[in-house]
């Protein structure tokens, strides 16, 4: 009976088994060797005989402790990089001393902090934690050596012992500002004091940041009796983790928000302290604000300008968004069968709703069509032809990867041979950081013997893992960050500048994310999308109407969704403007919002306290907005006729990526775009934008402006 019982499980195992290669290899020629690599988990080959190469390559590595003995190699070239810039007569260029310098602490501190972030182990979490702590002395240490920040400063402002390039001069400017902004140029007493103060910003940022996602408990007589079961409780206490956009209930959302948003006086102390400690570091440092520090080498190098911008912005698309919030109040109004206002609070609601109902947009419809392994596919495709490179799936080595799921994409060009490496750490797991991602692992950069230095990065995502059934299929906003995320990788492996102080994303942060906006817009492209969405059993296309309806459904009310980004940056900027503010964070953030959105300030609510970008974009968060113009500007003048085009393609290479941070970002757009990218420029791109996509969507609703 045993015997027959066994034999039963058995047959079922390979059943499932037939069914699954079935399902993911009949028809084995229409899917590609990379999709049906990307289709199923990888394949790690066991092979006890196989050296442990070290994480990524890097023989130190077969071993947490490998982390102390590099750390150990990193001061040792640091201190004879030192020795050389400080010795006369030199035999190179001040610059390249100091971008060898650069690298070789960058390969320990980027590699370390990834590691710090990513890796399951807590002795290799531990280990790289400790390495990120030692290169960080180090760098301080640097950052108060006035001997080199003198020798640094007479070659680029005096001449070097050869004529400096351009480029030359650019990278060294940009070093002689990180140690200024340090301030190597103060007397002592005052650069004591921004060490303190900068100590003290990452001190508060990071207690701040871990506030904001915060639960808030509530005794259960507060909410109506109705709406409790909506919430998790604990005894005679209810507990309110977030904004519940999602609810159907209105009142339900409007007492999350009202709870979830109610000031928090620690918070509050929090961010008066780091914003005073940010106005008190940008002036001993001679600025007249930190806004002003902040944008120093940027697209928008002028916080004048920016608010220009977002000034402009927000007068163009005021009646825009109020048709918007028009639509969603009427939508309230007939679900609830009440006249009442729009509240703030029912704006996500509502965009999801309508998405949901006019376009019929679910996950359940579209998720079948976007395989890993057709997106994947898809963005091979589209590199082939718009720069001529493959993304071939590669093995790893025993010891290579800091997980067994992992894969690893040689960037193969079709004349130029390999770029660079993407590791790709794509399925969510417990214990794994909930965020998407991308990791500069290794920077390129020029090597004296004429070679060039391959860039290795990763990509973190959290998708779905593959089951028996299926590969591991992706919803239309997972698609949307895949694209964004390699967007950033493409970045890395396209650049080729001499010096890895700049290379790919290492450039101005409103600069930085235009690559990887402008990706959206390819996978927004129905043509695009057409190539490569096809139904992971039947290899079916997606239909003509499920594509207009997904591409459209993407633009829904988004000039609503534009001036909340207006209204985030403008608090952004006033926040970091001049000082002391004009009354408390929550007086200044009711203001603001008159004149930048168009829905008004809940009293008794200090929504600022819950936004954490105000640490890591600190005055930079307008970037979003200016690298949405740029993008679109780019997308409009080379792509939108042919987004295949391997000419376009070729002259976004050259001009744009390859530079990375070599160029400066204003000069780099003028010349690429022919046009200077001024406030009124890029507020004209926006709204240009917004009516293009209006357009999509009146045709698929039918409705009228």
């Amino acid at each position: 009976m045993v015997y027959i019982v066994v034999m039963y499980k058995r047959r079922l195992i390979l059943r499932k088994i037939c069914t699954l290669n079935t399902v993911l290899k009949s028809n084995v020629s229409i899917w590609s060797p990379l999709a049906e690599a990307f289709n199923a988990r990888p394949m790690q080959k066991f092979n006890f005989r196989r050296q442990d190469v070290g994480l990524f390559g890097v023989p130190e590595l077969t071993t947490h402790d490998g982390f102390y003995v590099l750390k150990e190699q990193c001061i040792s070239k640091t201190d004879r990089l030192i020795n050389e810039a400080l010795t006369r007569p030199r035999q190179r260029k001040m610059v390249e001393i100091f971008d060898e310098m650069s690298d070789s602490l960058c390969q320990v501190a980027d590699l370390a902090e990834f590691i710090r972030l990513a890796h399951p182990e807590a002795k290799y979490s531990h280990a790289a934690e400790a390495a990120c702590c030692a290169v960080s002395g180090i760098v301080e240490k640097l950052n108060t050596n006035v001997n080199l920040y003198k020798a640094l400063k007479d070659a680029v402002v005096k001449g070097d012992i050869k004529p400096n390039t351009v480029v030359d001069k650019h990278v060294g400017e940009l070093f002689l500002f990180d140690f200024e902004q340090c301030g190597i140029h103060l007397s002592e007493a005052e650069r004591n004091r921004v060490v303190t103060l900068n100590d003290t910003i990452l001190n508060i940022g990071q207690h701040f940041v871990a506030g904001t996602a915060s639960p808030r408990m509530v005794k259960k007589n507060v909410l109506p009796s109705n709406i409790r079961d909506i919430f998790v409780s604990d005894g005679d206490e209810i507990l309110v983790s977030g904004l519940y956009t999602d609810s159907a209930n209105p009142v339900a959302r409007e007492m999350a928000y009202r709870i979830f948003l109610h000031p928090d006086p620690n918070q509050e102390s929090l961010l008066n302290d780091l914003l005073k400690a940010r106005d008190e570091l940008a002036k001993i440092c001679g600025f007249s604000t930190y806004a002003d520090r902040a944008l120093r080498g940027a697209t928008i190098d002028d916080p004048n300008k920016v608010l220009t911008f977002l000034h402009k912005l927000s007068q163009d698309i005021w009646d825009k968004a109020k048709a918007d919030f028009d639509c969603m109040k009427n939508m309230k109004m007939l679900e609830n069968n009440v006249n009442g206002p729009l509240g703030t609070w029912d704006v996500p609601y509502f965009t999801q709703k309508a998405k949901r109902d006019w376009f019929r947009v679910s996950s359940k419809e579209y998720s079948p069509y976007f395989s890993l392994g057709a997106c994947m596919d898809g963005l091979n495709m589209l590199f082939q032809s718009l720069y001529g490179i493959q993304l071939i799936n590669t093995d790893v080595a025993a010891g290579e990867c800091w997980y067994s799921d992992v894969y690893k994409l040689s960037v193969i060009h079709e004349n130029e041979g390999l770029l660079g490496y993407i590791y790709c750490d794509f399925y969510e797991r417990s214990g794994k950081p909930n965020q998407d991602c991308h990791f500069t692992i290794r920077g390129g950069r020029s090597l004296p013997d004429g070679s060039y230095q391959i860039p290795i990065v990763v990509l973190m995502l959290n998708l779905p893992v593959p089951r028996w059934s299926s590969p591991s299929l992706l919803t239309p906003s997972m698609v949307d960050n895949l694209f964004h995320e390699m967007g950033h990788a493409m970045h890395s492996m396209l650049a080729r500048t001499q010096y890895q102080h700049v290379t790919g994303t290492r450039c101005s942060t409103d600069f930085a994310e235009v690559p990887s906006v402008l990706m959206e817009y390819f996978a927004s492209d129905h043509r695009v999308l057409k190539k490569f969405a096809k139904h992971f059993q039947t290899q079916q296309p997606m239909s003509d109407d499920m594509l207009q309806r997904l591409c459209a459904s993407k633009h829904l009310f988004t000039a609503s969704e534009t001036q909340l980004q207006i209204f985030y940056a403008a608090i952004d900027q006033v926040y970091h403007g001049k000082h002391p503010l004009r009354g408390s964070t929550t007086e200044v953030l009711a203001e603001t919002q008159k004149s930048h959105y168009g829905l008004p300030y809940v009293s008794n609510t200090a929504w600022q306290l819950r936004f954490s970008h105000l640490v890591g974009y600190g005055a930079k968060y307008y970037s979003y907005l200016v690298s949405r113009a740029l993008a679109y500007s780019i997308w409009q003048t080379y792509f939108e006729r042919d987004p295949f085009s391997r000419e376009k393609g070729e002259k976004y290479r050259r001009e744009c990526l390859a530079h990375g941070g070599g160029k400066n970002p204003k000069n780099l757009i003028a010349d690429f775009l022919q046009v200077e990218p001024n406030p009124d420029v890029l507020a004209k791109s926006l709204i240009d934008e917004i009516d293009y996509h209006q357009g999509q969507v009146d045709v698929v609703t039918n409705r009228r402006p």
